[in-house]
């Protein structure tokens, strides 16, 4: 089977007739911890991962884009930079390139066109970012077409930037940033604040893992949407522009004064954002131990204070927990109710792992996980043989 830089240069050529200037990548990601607290301007220590989006283009010298992708080959989008409207109701793919033009055209740049086809590799819907992956990919390829020179950094605040105000998605930054800045055999401790990263390595003894629970998301973009209101809720009570700057200890003092909900979600991102400054350094020396029992509080304050796990979840992190004791981490990753859990495993432990898996978890649940073996990766790039 062709891969997927033959099939992005191939949809290329069977779309517009002609050849490509060139190929650009941009990965998905999965986050080790540090959930709900990037639109708190915490802490996230996420890895981009070996799922991708490619995207194949020509620079044209008018103002005009047409994009194809392979999930769709015969719908080609276009438009003009500057003229992308509004977002439509129900929204297109093609919208989340929009969104980033919009932004760029916001910001005063004036980028030419490109004709571009993709192809992604990046499981839709399931919580690894294959939205940022498109608007990475897509922006990096706008910036080297047009020369623009903007950096790995100033292409991922466009993209949260068009995907907040064009698209309506008010999430954070850090899939843009990881998705753009993202480092092989590293995972980054992101300051959701003021946007520094620190690289920290992923010890070469464990396997990183991910598995979808095949539970559907239902529900999860309302349940995301009440949550960050609940976090800004508190917020405001405390006269805070976020959670970032609120210390447990005053948390506490106001407890009968917050509703309980609030109480525990603002709980939540205050301790979330210690564990995961902790599980960075737990990481980096090698104290996977420590790492066990982070990433085991952290399933469990996702799970019990900001209540987005579900039975299936809780059980898929239970059946690798028995397996991995201290030797690996284990809790579910993402905005929740759904979707994967994320395990970094011993590597003698992986195949028990797969196996305890296959054997337990359809027969309880009747459903079938889906287990992707994975490694981090670097960042949005152009594509070279």
């Amino acid at each position: 089977m062709p891969n997927p830089a033959q099939r992005v240069n191939k949809l290329f050529v069977q779309t517009f007739g002609t050849q490509a200037d060139a190929i650009y990548l941009a990965p998905g990601r999965v986050n080790i911890i540090g959930d709900h607290t990037d639109y708190n301007e915490g802490f996230v220590l996420p890895t981009a991962i070996n799922f991708h989006t490619f995207i194949a283009v020509k620079r044209r010298e008018d103002n005009q884009f047409r994009a194809v992708s392979a999930a769709f080959p015969g719908d080609v989008k276009q438009w003009t930079f500057g003229e992308e409207g509004s977002a439509p109701q129900f929204l297109e793919w093609a919208d989340y390139l929009k969104g980033f033009s919009a932004a760029m055209a916001m910001s005063g740049l004036t980028p030419k066109g490109i004709d571009l086809a993709i192809v992604s590799n990046v499981p839709l819907g399931a919580g690894l970012s294959s939205s940022a992956a498109l608007e990475i990919a897509f922006g990096t390829a706008v910036n080297d077409a047009s020369q623009i020179k903007l950096s790995p950094l100033a292409i991922a605040q466009l993209a949260q930037r068009g995907e907040n105000h064009y698209v309506g998605a008010a999430g954070g930054i850090m899939d843009q940033m990881i998705s753009a800045l993202g480092q092989q055999d590293h995972a980054l401790l992101i300051d959701c604040l003021d946007l520094d990263c620190e690289a920290v390595s992923i010890p070469e003894n464990l396997s990183l893992i991910m598995i979808d629970s095949s539970v559907e998301r239902d529900h999860a973009e309302q349940e995301y949407a009440l949550r960050r209101e609940q976090c800004a809720q508190v917020a405001q009570y405390f006269q805070l522009d976020s959670l970032r700057h609120l210390a447990l200890a005053d948390l506490n003092a106001a407890k009968n004064d917050l509703s309980d909900a609030g109480y525990r979600r603002a709980k939540h991102v205050i301790t979330e954002n210690r564990r995961t400054q902790n599980a960075a350094w737990a990481l980096e020396s090698g104290n996977i131990a420590q790492l066990s029992q982070l990433m085991a509080d952290s399933h469990i304050s996702m799970r019990d204070d900001f209540e987005v796990s579900v039975p299936e979840i809780d059980f898929l992190v239970e059946i690798i927990a028995n397996v991995i004791g201290d030797k690996g981490g284990v809790r579910m990753t993402g905005a929740g109710l759904g979707g994967y859990i994320v395990a970094l495993v011993d590597h003698s432990l992986t195949d028990a792992v797969v196996e305890a898996v296959e054997q337990q978890y359809t027969q309880k649940t009747g459903l079938e996980a889906t287990i992707y073996l994975c490694s981090a990766t670097d960042g949005a790039r152009q594509f070279t043989k």
